[in-house]
């Protein structure tokens, strides 16, 4: 049995339709009246709760009328699922979109965060991209930082799928997120 089983809080199809990436949700009340039909049908067949993550957005809709931390602070209430926080995706999301990524956290609730994702992206002009092909970025180890000492330590996975680089970095980025998590001050619960 795996610890956690997660999906990203995205869409994917449409009229039998698949498309290979994770697209974001309108965040309207209508959709999150859909996504917590489907998290309380996914939760009922596998007899546990399911972590949803935030994904990174390349483009948003007109119509959303919830900020995304609201959006899944109310998901989590709704369904008793978890969220997997990645904080790699607020940064890259506040950067592009000219947001305050600490608008984000602060919305979501501290006991609805079962796991942490850190990551690395790539800048391509203005933008940028979640690669998952670099070292965490100084500003999300800062807002990682943040995270642990507002909710407590969390299970953490550092993402790295492309580009790899040698163990000991590897080793270095674990090492942080290791010292980190041991040097917790939890400011509320």
């Amino acid at each position: 049995e795996p610890a956690f089983v997660s999906e990203h809080l995205s869409w994917c199809s449409v009229g039998g339709r698949f498309f290979n990436d994770l697209l974001p949700l309108p965040y309207t009340s209508e959709s999150l009246d859909h996504v917590c039909a489907r998290i309380d049908q996914v939760q009922t067949v596998l007899k546990r709760p399911l972590l949803i993550e935030n994904i990174t957005r390349y483009l948003t809709w007109q119509d959303s009328t919830v900020p995304e931390g609201e959006f899944m602070a109310e998901a989590a209430r709704t369904t008793g699922c978890g969220i997997l926080l990645d904080i790699n995706n607020v940064y890259v999301n506040a950067i592009n979109f000219h947001l305050d990524p600490l608008d984000m956290l602060t919305a979501i609730p501290a006991q609805a965060v079962w796991e942490i994702h850190l990551a690395g992206f790539d800048r391509f002009g203005r933008r940028l991209i979640d690669t998952h092909g670099q070292a965490v970025h100084p500003d999300v180890w800062k807002l990682y930082e943040w995270v642990i000492d507002r909710i407590g330590p969390r299970p953490t996975l550092i993402e790295w799928d492309t580009n790899m680089p040698p163990l000991p970095l590897l080793v270095e980025q674990a090492e942080q997120a290791d010292a980190i998590l041991g040097r917790c001050h939890v400011t509320a619960s």
